[in-house]
């Protein structure tokens, strides 16, 4: 009994004075940035945006005056795939004035498969990968309403922290298009 005392003492002890490794420590700031209601999300090209949830908004730095459009999709999901054409062509047509990220839901996907899926399905926007992906899309579909087991593909609109639309399911370009000129006052 007093052997193991003294090693579950010397492990306590071993692990108190070691401090964290730079990998934990990367976790624990993320971690500190989720707890004030900031998602860093992290691009197939490696750059990072912070979304930042302010009341029952989610604001993209850097983003202000620009309409945004979080696509909550999967890469297997058949109407997420024909909705990516149509979102690169929205971006193309608004690219100064809009931002569409693509927000896939599924844990530990490989990039070269987001890539893939850019590349099949014409997906010329934004699309992120990251462990804070999850929690993001869930937090945007809580607002919404959604319910824990929302449908995808869901896109919700906002500019400048205000809820413009959101839409579940396949939706034709052109009513995604016609809320984009409303944000826009064109």
């Amino acid at each position: 009994m007093i052997k193991k005392s003294i090693l579950l003492s010397s492990i306590i002890l071993l692990l108190t004075f070691n401090g964290c490794s730079s990998e934990e420590k990367e976790t624990q700031e993320i971690n500190n940035m989720i707890s004030k209601n900031e998602y860093v999300l992290t691009s197939t090209d490696s750059k990072q945006y912070i979304v930042k949830k302010e009341a029952n908004a989610f604001i993209l730095d850097g983003a202000k005056d620009k309409v945004i459009i979080f696509d909550i999709f999967a890469t297997w999901c058949p109407p997420c795939r024909a909705s990516a054409s149509h979102l690169s062509s929205l971006q193309k047509k608004y690219k100064d004035n809009l931002v569409i990220i693509g927000i896939t839901i599924e844990d530990n996907i490989e990039n070269s498969k987001l890539l893939e899926f850019a590349k099949t399905y014409n997906a010329k926007y934004i699309l992120v990968n990251s462990d804070q992906n999850r929690k993001l899309a869930d937090a945007i579909v809580k607002e919404l309403g959604l319910g824990d087991r929302y449908p995808i593909p869901t896109m919700a609109m906002y500019k400048n922290g205000k809820l413009i639309n959101h839409f579940v399911g396949m939706v034709e370009e052109e009513f995604v298009e016609s809320d984009i000129k409303k944000a826009l006052g064109l």
